[in-house]
């Protein structure tokens, strides 16, 4: 067995290597740029190694760096992790070279099966069912619509060297393939240095799901079951889960074994994924095989009970996989949830900054449940522009998936980060999605349930009892403390009122208090909605996290200070709490509502990002859906369009800039 390994990567995925290494006795060598120089990973290492500058194509993506720190340091072998040069058969080779253990497959399979045109090509001549499409060298953009038109829309752009999302666009007409064409080669040119993209149909209504196998140097190969990943946003994943509600026992065998066969074929060693589309039918269709350990290999190793690093690491040491295929069986339900920097209120796009707040749930395992996440961040660090925006992976598993969901709600909501935006209010409103939760998935599903973006969930009637209840209760306990610290009894103060007016947004609940004493832990009758609840938490001023119950009903919910009141955030919801006398209430009425600034001749940056192109100038006419500018954030590229008819005035910023969050890009005349 290795001695000392190098991952050659960052973030929650180098920190996860690190901890399986550990475990084995292994030590390890970290490797980091600048804006990565007081990052997790290198904390949780051994040693560490300063690799470059910030961008990673002059520090994590140059071999000969990550080739150096293994002879500096005497790392035997390298973990690759996800991203970067995982699936580079040449950066394998050249450690192969230097004498130093690649863990993950040989160069052959990299090379048969990293590359999306030629993996089509080598599944269709090893008789895997594959999706109908052109697997060619693509000229330009006359070429590309002549092709999609052969094909028959709508139609899929893809990288050939792709991965997480980047460098694909889905097209519905010859228009749309033109312009998804520029932005796939561009976007796939920034992201892995190869500009080639291929062209395949577009199975409408499909399914994401993979296999996951395994394979050691002595011949051995097995699958680990599948995972759903049909949840996705600009075809990157977001929600995934093991195994596929979906899926029955037949079509999860001939999945498998279609894949054992393919990884045979290209002597396949090490832990890989095989992805199907899978259409209404249960017809599977091969998209790709991707040679690396996957984001969303967790919740795999939560079904199954085995670490697929450790296996990756045996394996690459040369030994034989413990177990055979009659040995596997998957176990109960486990979820994932990507939490990534990015802001839901303005359609998902990146956010950065430093987390002020960084309090995640604590990690359980238990025979009924188990609460995981994989993270690379900590309190105070900085999300940057120039990587992933992936925060943590936040994953939960028990013994039905109906349970693995309501635990994995409970977890979201309990999980506590400030400073940037992040998706976690629409993944907690996803575990209540009616849709999501009877497994009617398909991966337009955010598309189709989100046509306008996501926005905080309305409160039903029920929900905002229960959050005046919660409201009410962190007032009185607020009271309450500062009554105590200035040292009055309320028996001086005078007796507690029992009526309130609970102001939600712009609803006013009256609430009844049945007790007149305010105790810690908190525990009182109230009467709202014609019903009477009790409610009980242990909650305190200043905590973040409301844990309790209301009317029986387990809660937990996130209070923030507001001005004159309170925020709470709680499957979804987002609402502002007053706590208001009866006559304070007819007061806060008669208020004057302030207006929002108007916006509407100003064209603002959406998210932080560099501005790659200001395709219009001073004076020019534009019409409805034309491009003004584009603009790069984490490696994505973000067309802005006109949306109506204009006349562009003043353009304040130029292509090169870094541009903050509502940054004024050009002002309409």
């Amino acid at each position: 067995m290795f001695k000392k390994i190098l991952i050659a990567n960052r973030g929650e995925i180098a920190c996860r290597v690190i901890k399986t290494a550990h475990r084995m006795g292994i030590l390890t060598v970290a490797v980091y740029s600048d804006a990565d120089r007081d990052a997790l990973h290198v904390e949780m290492a051994d040693e560490a190694v300063h690799i470059g500058p910030a961008p990673a194509a002059e520090s994590y993506l140059v071999a000969e760096k990550i080739i150096a720190a293994c002879k500096e340091t005497g790392a035997e072998a390298v973990h690759p992790g996800y991203g970067f040069l995982s699936e580079r058969a040449a950066f394998c080779a050249a450690l192969e070279k230097e004498g130093i253990v690649f863990i993950g497959p040989k160069p052959k399979a990299i090379e048969a099966m990293g590359d999306k045109i030629e993996s089509k090509k080598f599944a269709n001549a090893a008789k895997v069912s594959t999706v109908p499409g052109h697997l060619g060298i693509i000229d330009d953009a006359d070429h590309a619509e002549r092709i999609a038109g052969d094909i028959g829309y709508p139609v899929m752009i893809k990288a050939s060297a792709g991965g997480g999302g980047k460098g694909m666009r889905i097209a519905w007409s010859k228009d749309e393939v033109r312009d998804g064409y520029e932005r796939a080669r561009s976007e796939a040119k920034s992201s892995f240095g190869d500009d080639r993209v291929f062209i395949e149909k577009f199975v409408v209504d499909p399914r994401h799901i993979e296999i996951q196998v395994l394979a050691d140097a002595h011949g051995n190969v097995v699958y680990l079951g599948e995972r759903e990943c049909s949840i996705q946003r600009r075809n990157q994943k977001v929600v995934e889960e093991a195994p596929s509600p979906f899926l029955d026992e037949t079509t999860r065998k001939a999945m498998g074994e279609q894949s054992v066969a393919l990884a045979k074929a290209v002597d396949y060693q090490s832990a890989g994924t095989v992805e199907f589309i899978v259409d209404r039918d249960r017809n599977f269709y091969f998209l790709e095989m991707n040679t690396r350990l996957q984001v969303e290999h967790p919740v795999t190793e939560l079904v199954t009970r085995i670490d697929l690093v450790e296996q990756m690491i045996r394996v690459a040491a040369g030994e034989k996989l413990p177990f055979k295929q009659a040995d596997i069986k998957l176990n109960g339900w486990a979820v994932e949830s990507r939490l990534y920097a990015e802001d839901p209120y303005r359609n998902f796009l990146p956010s950065i900054g430093r987390l002020t707040r960084y309090r995640s749930p604590r990690e359980t395992r238990t025979e009924k449940s188990v609460v995981r996440n994989d993270t690379g961040v900590f309190e105070g660090a900085e999300i940057s522009m120039y990587y992933d925006p992936m925060i943590a992976k936040l994953c939960t598993w028990a013994p039905t998936r109906l349970e693995a969901i309501e635990a994995m709600g409970e977890a979201l909501d309990g999980f506590v980060v400030d400073g940037i935006a992040h998706n976690m209010p629409f993944l907690s409103a996803l575990m209540k999605h009616p849709r999501w939760r009877e497994g009617n998935l398909s991966t337009g599903f955010i598309a189709e349930e989100y046509p306008d973006g996501f926005a905080p969930v309305t409160p039903d009637e029920d929900q905002t009892a229960l959050l005046a209840a919660v409201a009410l209760s962190c007032s009185l306990t607020e009271s309450n403390r500062r009554e105590r610290y200035a040292d009055r009894l309320r028996p001086t103060a005078g007796p507690l009122p029992e009526n309130w007016i609970v102001k939600l947004g712009t609803d006013y609940l009256p609430v009844a208090l049945l007790e007149g004493v305010v105790i810690i832990p908190f525990e009182m009758d109230m009467q709202l909605g014609g019903k009477t609840v009790t409610v009980s938490t242990d909650w305190r001023p200043g905590d973040t996290v409301w844990v309790g119950t209301v009317g029986g009903r387990k809660l937990t919910a996130q209070i923030r200070t507001a001005l004159n009141g309170l925020r709470i955030d709680w499957q979804g919801i987002s609402v502002r709490a007053k706590i208001f006398t009866p006559r304070q209430a007819e007061l806060d009425k008669l208020m004057p509502v302030k207006l929002p600034p108007d916006t509407s001749k100003l064209l603002l940056c959406p998210m932080p990002g560099l501005v790659v192109a200001i395709a219009v100038a001073e004076g020019q006419e534009v019409k409805a859906g034309e491009t003004l500018a584009i603009v790069e954030a984490m490696k994505m590229e973000n067309v802005l369009r006109a949306e109506r008819d204009l006349v562009v005035g003043k353009i304040n910023a130029k292509p090169g800039e870094s541009l903050a969050v509502d940054a004024v890009i050009m002002e309409f005349a």
